[in-house]
């Protein structure tokens, strides 16, 4: 019986070393180091850029955008529904379109910060971000950079305020808001909150490229794109 026992532990052991053997000798199923794949995630960025906010500097970029259109904070939704109620609805709608304009004339204007941006993320665990969801890359990017970016980019937005005449149609709307009887005063702090609207709208149109690189074949128009991302189907 010992004989038996030793016999079949020499023909698994064997077994083993010559599976092991096999797949030692099996070609690299990956090939691609982490920095290529960091290299590729940051061009599928770059794409978002180029590709997607890009859009959002033209007329209606974020006006005629659902994904980003830049609604008007909770405090200023009273404010709105009042004129209208007043019969000032037609200066109600030009309040709402004069912050999505100063948007899209400052991601115009910032756009070589968002550049600047990916060029100098650094991805420490590029396989895992590539494995990951169909925003992963993105994500990161935001988490990494978006208090920087707010820093940046809120100047850029208070001049865009001034170059479209935000400033002035929202300082003569919350003032004729502020003479109606029954209301309370208000006095939003517009630029803080039109800069993280328009922010997020940057992150959000880079995972839409972001999305279509991982999921259409078609959208990899690079050999990086192909190799790392071929890794992710």
């Amino acid at each position: 019986m010992k004989k038996i026992v030793a016999l079949l532990s020499i023909l698994i052991l064997g077994s083993c070393a010559e599976l092991q053997s096999v797949v030692d000798n099996l070609p690299n199923q990956t090939g691609i180091d982490n920095t290529t794949i960091a290299s590729g995630l940051r061009q599928a960025l770059d794409f978002g850029i180029d590709k997607q906010v890009t859009k959002l500097t033209q007329k209606d970029g974020f006006y005629g955008n659902n994904l980003v259109k830049i609604l008007l904070p909770e405090e200023l939704q009273k404010v709105d529904q009042t004129l209208r109620n007043v019969g000032l609805g037609s200066l109600a709608d030009e309040g709402l379109k004069v912050l999505n304009r100063a948007a899209e004339d400052a991601v115009s204007e910032a756009t070589p910060i968002f550049v600047d941006a990916v060029k100098g993320i650094t991805f420490n665990d590029a396989r895992n971000i590539l494995l990951g969801a169909d925003n992963s890359a993105t994500t990161y990017l935001e988490n990494k950079t978006s208090a920087q970016l707010y820093d940046k980019f809120n100047p850029v937005i208070k001049s865009s305020f001034s170059k479209v005449g935000a400033d002035q149609i929202w300082s003569n709307l919350i003032t004729k808001y502020n003479a109606l009887p029954l209301t309370n005063n208000v006095n939003p702090d517009l630029t803080d909150y039109v800069t993280k609207e328009a922010l997020k709208g940057v992150y959000t149109m880079i995972a839409v490229e972001e999305k279509e690189i991982r999921t259409d074949f078609s959208a990899r128009t690079t050999t990086l794109l192909k190799k790392v991302f071929a890794l992710q189907d």
